[in-house]
């Protein structure tokens, strides 16, 4: 039963890089690095070596040639030969009659892994050569072993022919189909968000021309006629002048916000109070309210609720969601937007509730897409940005709303690993 711990233990450590890659690379907008495949690398090879099974005193039986295979496919020759250091140093401090038999087996897997390795990147078999080299670290091994200790191997034949065959082969497979598949998924979303990006600033692009055109052409036309009317009277004039600021004004709102929708959302990002931020926004969004005349209620948790984003990218989708809700209302005696935050599980809930027109079928379909706005001066390009900040941080947004009756926006965003209140 105890030899059964120890190889799950074993298998356990050879699985550990798929693990910490996991967990690491979860919610990061780039895919692994070498530091992290040394890094990963030791430590596993040190744990393997650490707890080792042992069937005899001095004869160990661990997963490092696994390990080293891993590191020699995603590392390469130098973060292997890294690996092998640490493996002589460590086998040398922990002594035993075994150790100069391990340094003999490491003269020969280690040149046989650096060819497995170049064979591994140059065929289509990858996971054929995986199992070549798992079934290789166990029968050089026993070769060499068997040349020097032959009643060992004899004694132990079944353990040697069988169990530690089985043991590399399915460790080595198993990390290797799961890191290369979880890597190359990983590079294939961040491509697929890459050319989203390209495509949507190239829809925005075309758009833009149209919606920036309308201005400059109101306000090329007012200088034309004040050009011809020399003797219009002020009164006219000044109203010319400020319809043509206006347009001005208008034009500069469009590129801002297109400049906003091109720039690459930031990858700096901390733990931040959420209660915080929400409260900010409130704050800054009330005089526009007011001026709407709609009246802005905010209920948040008495606890800090914390969540890793950039403070500047999570403010600026607040607002927009706020300010459309504001905007929404407007054409209504008694607007309301009413601001709710809560808990639920490993998510915080951010609810927008507007009371003002809503919207139709079609209108929530396309909400959320390039250059897509319900509002008449609008450029859609706020909630698009907003969109696409909260995907980059694995969140969601739901919407309800029914036409004349108002529309509610709910953000579902994951909290920090400290939960709530942090500490």
């Amino acid at each position: 039963m105890a030899q059964i711990k120890d190889l799950l233990l074993q298998l356990f450590f050879s699985l550990m890089p798929f693990v910490l890659y996991s967990f690491y690379y979860r919610d990061k907008d780039t895919n692994y690095s070498k530091k992290f495949i040394l890094i990963t690398s030791m430590i596993c090879l040190f744990l393997s070596m650490t707890f080792a099974s042992s069937v005899e005193k001095g004869i160990q039986f661990d997963v490092r040639y696994v390990i080293l295979f891993f590191a020699l496919v995603f590392g390469g020759f130098r973060i292997g030969l890294l690996l092998v250091l640490e493996f002589v140093l460590y086998r040398l401090y922990l002594g035993g009659p075994g150790t100069s038999s391990a340094m003999g087996i490491l003269l020969v897997t280690f040149p046989l892994s650096v060819l497995l390795c170049r064979v591994y990147h140059r065929t289509s078999q990858k996971y054929l050569v995986a199992l070549m080299a798992g079934l290789c670290y166990s029968f050089f091994p026993l070769l060499l072993l068997y040349i020097n200790r032959p009643d060992y191997i004899l004694t132990h034949l079944t353990y040697h022919i069988l169990i530690i065959p089985v043991h590399n082969s399915v460790g080595v497979l198993l990390l290797i189909y799961l890191f290369e598949k979880s890597a190359t998924d990983k590079d294939m979303y961040m491509r697929y968000l890459q050319s989203e990006k390209i495509e949507a600033v190239g829809q925005v692009a075309a758009s833009l021309v149209h919606e920036v055109r309308n201005p400059l052409t109101t306000v090329l036309g007012f200088l034309k006629l004040i050009r011809q009317d020399q003797a219009m009277p002020p009164e006219k004039l000044h109203r010319f002048i400020d319809i043509s600021i206006e347009e001005v004004k208008r034009t500069e709102a469009i590129l801002s916000e297109y400049l906003s929708m091109s720039k690459p959302l930031t990858q700096k990002r901390e733990e931040i109070d959420l209660v915080h931020e929400l409260e900010a926004v409130a704050e800054v969004m009330t005089p526009y309210a007011t001026m709407n005349n709609v009246s802005l209620i905010l209920h948040v948790p008495s606890e800090p609720v914390r969540l890793t984003a950039n403070g500047a990218e999570m403010k600026q989708l607040l607002v927009n969601f706020v300010k459309n809700a504001v905007e929404a209302c407007s054409a209504i005696q008694k607007g309301n937007v009413t601001l709710r935050m809560h808990t639920d599980g490993h998510l915080v809930k951010v609810h927008i509730r507007d009371n003002g027109i809503g919207m139709n079928k079609e209108q929530l379909r396309r909400l959320g897409s390039i250059y897509y706005s319900t509002k008449n001066t609008g450029t859609g390009l706020g909630l698009t940005y907003s969109y696409q900040v909260i995907r980059s941080m694995n969140g969601t947004v739901s919407v309800f709303s029914e036409l004349h009756g108002g529309t509610e926006f709910t953000l579902s965003l994951p909290l920090s690993s400290k939960g709530p209140g942090g500490g």
